[in-house]
């Protein structure tokens, strides 16, 4: 059985997402695969309580207990590494990873952002699309690299920007596209249908029209 690690900061509303098709396609008989272990680096995080529901191993490591990033990094892989994950998904997780730690987990590290990468890395990235002025948003699943957003694209899903649009319903918008997106990114690298090669996502059995979504 494959396992899959997850890492979170916050409500884990794309968490819960990964859950549901974990369950609704039966992951384990599909893919045989499965969720092991949530991590949150605040223990307040919501998504701690969804793993709890789910009776999914989780853990919490305070980074603000780490005087030096590479040290909780080293942590961090200490906890992950007691799973063997075919997978480690940043789902929601606000925290800038070192080099190292991005190159132990090359091609089985990925994350997803709230905007159509390269276009807004970082932070608030839906006030900063409303104010640039762009007609179409979305988000983007991606390979982790050792720059901030800047990994190899696997694939994105868009929607058109509504005229007098706000940032809060913009962002529920944009939020429930990743809700689809993230968990079919993961199946299909479980099913082996992605993977990352020579620093270039290599893909079978999908066209343009799967890695490239528009929401109607």
């Amino acid at each position: 059985m494959k396992s899959l690690v997850c890492l979170i900061s916050g409500r884990g509303s794309n968490l819960e997402a990964i859950l549901r098709a974990q369950r609704e396609q039966n992951w384990e008989r599909t893919l045989g695969a499965r969720l092991a272990a949530v991590i949150s680096n605040r223990a307040q995080a919501g998504g701690l309580s969804i793993a709890a529901a789910h009776g999914v191993a989780s853990h919490v490591l305070a980074h603000d207990t780490f005087d030096a990033r590479a040290d909780f990094d080293v942590a961090l892989g200490q906890i992950i590494e007691r799973y063997e994950p075919a997978l480690v998904v940043l789902a929601g997780f606000m925290r800038v990873l070192t080099a190292q730690f991005v190159a132990a987990y090359r091609g089985r590290l990925i994350n997803i952002h709230p905007s159509l990468l390269p276009a807004f890395a970082g932070l608030h990235t839906h006030r900063r699309a409303l104010e640039a002025g762009v007609r179409v948003h979305g988000a983007t699943v991606h390979f982790v690299s050792g720059e901030l957003d800047a990994g190899p694209i696997i694939a994105q899903t868009a929607l058109a920007v509504a005229p007098g649009e706000s940032e809060t319903h913009l962002a529920a918008r944009v939020l429930a596209l990743e809700h689809v997106l993230l968990p079919r990114c993961i199946a299909w690298i479980l099913a082996g249908k992605v993977r990352l090669e020579e620093g270039r996502v290599l893909t079978e059995g999908l066209g343009a029209a799967d890695l490239m979504t528009f929401a109607t």
